[in-house]
């Protein structure tokens, strides 16, 4: 097999692998987004808040230090949320440069892992 058709058939599976994730990462973003903002979802949040303050109180919290420590905890949920939406949002996700490096990197390597594959099935042929 010549170079050129082996480097044609290499772009095209990377075509073809970056096709699949592009489709995959934002359906898993959307189904993440779906399961914290659902009905149940907030009502499990309530639920899980309601048992933190009454834990706070019965160990002898002050009220005013349980409804704060209860508005952050619930703070958690809302920040994480946010973060999940905005991550949806037009298929942007915000990450550091180091972070970003070390995807591209571990990106880089599967793909290349995945080309290997295909041409030792190519091979076998």
């Amino acid at each position: 097999m010549s170079e050129k058709t082996e480097k044609k058939r290499d772009a095209e599976e990377v075509k073809e692998i970056l096709g699949a994730v592009s489709t995959e990462v934002p359906a898993l973003i959307k189904s993440i987004i779906a399961s914290v903002f659902s009905e149940e979802a907030g009502r499990n949040m309530g639920k899980a808040a309601g048992a933190f303050y009454k834990e706070l109180k019965e160990s002898g919290m002050p009220d005013n230090i349980a409804v704060k420590m209860t508005e952050d905890y619930i703070g958690v949920f809302t920040s994480l949320g946010d973060m999940l939406k905005h991550a949806g949002e037009k298929g942007k996700i915000s990450i550091s440069p180091e972070k970003r490096d070390e995807l591209s990197k571990e990106i880089e390597k599967r793909v290349k892992e995945k080309i290997a594959e295909k041409r030792e099935e190519a091979e076998e042929e």
